[in-house]
C-alpha cells in the first residue's frame, strides 16, 4: 500500500509493504527542514554491475542541525527508560535468534540509554496497543516507526524525527539521470501506484509527464523491468531494497535525489512519549544529537542499510 496524502499513524502504511521480506529504513532530514552536509562513504560495486558504471556514494543524510545543538537537560530525575516497540516489523524491530528484541529501532533505543547513562528495558507489543500502553504508564517511550501526524500528536508528544520516508524516481540503469526536474520528464511515461501520494505528487508537479497508474508495487516494478515505462516513482525505502535485491535482476537504479515534501510524504518518524513528559523528550533529543555528532548513528545506519534511499 502506498502513502496517501494524509499521512497514516504508522510508517508501515506509507509504502513499506517490504516489511515481510526485511523492509527498510530511511533517514530523516534536518528537523528545521534544511539539509545538512551529508556524510558519504563509497558504496561497493554490486556483482554483475556493468564495467565502468558510475557508482553513487553511500550517502548518510544529516539528521540534526549542528547549529542547533540542544542544551544538556537535567538528567538527574531519569533513572531508567522503558521503551516499547512492535513485535514483528523487520529490520526495524523483531525477535532475534536469542529470543530478545532486535532491529534498528531496538539498537537505537539501547544507544540512547547508553548515552544518557540510564538502565533500559525494551518490551515488544502489538502496534495497535502501543499508544494506550504509554498513556497507561506501562512504558515510557515508544520507538516503533510511528509517523508524526496531527492524529498521533493528539495522543503523544514526539521527539525530533530520526528518519523520514522520501520518494524517488527509478529508471533502468542505461537511463539513470543525476537530476530529475519536471521539464526533463516531459512526454516520458512515469509509473506510480494508483491512489498513492506519489501519483498525486506526479500529477501536481510533473504535469507534462505521462503518468501511468498501476494497482500495486509489484506491477509497477515489473513494468519498469519490461521497459513499459521510462521511470517509476515511489517509496524510496522499499525501492532501495528492491534495487539491491534479486527481484530487480540488477535492472534499475535511482534517478535524481529524494523528494520530501511533508504534505505528500509526511513529517517523519519520531519517538513518542506521554504528553507533557518534556524531561524525557528533551533527554532523548539530546542523546540522539550526541549519537549523531559522535558518528554512532552513521555507524548504525551503515550496518543496516547498504543502499541509501537518499
Amino acid at each position: 500500500m502506498q502513502p496517501q496524502i494524509a499521512p497514516p499513524s504508522n510508517i508501515r502504511s506509507s509504502g513499506l509493504a517490504l516489511a515481510r521480506f526485511f523492509g527498510a529504513l530511511c533517514a530523516g532530514l534536518l528537523v528545521a527542514g534544511a539539509i545538512t552536509a551529508a556524510r558519504a562513504q563509497p558504496a561497493s560495486v554490486k556483482p554483475g554491475s556493468q564495467p565502468g558504471a558510475q557508482v553513487a556514494p553511500q550517502a548518510v543524510p544529516g539528521f540534526w542541525d549542528p547549529r542547533r545543538r540542544p542544551d544538556r537537560p537535567d538528567l538527574s530525575r531519569l533513572t531508567g527508560i522503558r521503551f516499547i516497540t512492535e513485535t514483528d516489523y523487520p529490520p526495524f524491530n523483531f525477535t532475534g535468534p536469542d529470543g530478545n528484541p532486535a532491529g534498528f529501532n531496538v539498537d537505537l533505543a539501547r544507544m540512547i540509554c547508553e548515552e544518557i547513562k540510564v538502565t533500559c528495558t525494551i518490551q515488544m507489543r502489538r502496534f495497535e496497543t502501543l499508544v494506550d500502553a504509554i498513556n497507561a504508564n506501562r512504558g515510557d517511550a515508544v520507538i516503533a516507526s510511528m509517523s508524526v501526524t496531527p492524529q498521533t500528536r493528539a495522543r503523544l508528544d514526539f521527539t525530533d524525527p530520526y528518519y523520514r520516508a522520501p520518494a524517488r524516481f527509478v529508471s533502468r540503469r542505461d537511463a539513470v539521470m543525476p537530476e530529475v526536474r519536471p521539464e526533463y520528464l516531459s512526454g516520458k511515461k512515469v509509473g506510480a501506484v494508483a491512489g498513492s501520494a506519489h501519483e498525486a505528487y506526479l500529477k501536481s508537479q510533473f504535469t507534462d509527464a505521462q503518468v501511468v497508474s498501476f494497482p500495486n508495487d509489484e506491477a509497477l516494478r515489473s513494468a519498469l523491468r519490461r521497459g513499459e515505462v521510462d521511470f517509476i516513482f515511489g517509496d524510496a525505502i522499499s525501492l532501495a531494497f528492491w534495487i539491491s535485491g534479486t527481484d530487480s535482476g540488477d535492472c534499475c537504479g535511482f534517478s535524481g535525489g529524494p523528494f520530501v515534501e511533508s504534505r505528500y510524504f509526511g513529517e517523519g518518524v519520531g519517538i513518542g512519549v506521554k504528553r507533557g513528559n518534556d524531561i524525557l523528550r528533551q533527554a532523548i533529543n539530546w542523546a540522539m544529537f550526541r549519537l549523531w555528532e559522535k558518528g554512532r548513528y552513521t555507524d548504525l545506519w551503515l550496518r543496516y542499510f547498504s543502499v541509501s534511499p537518499f
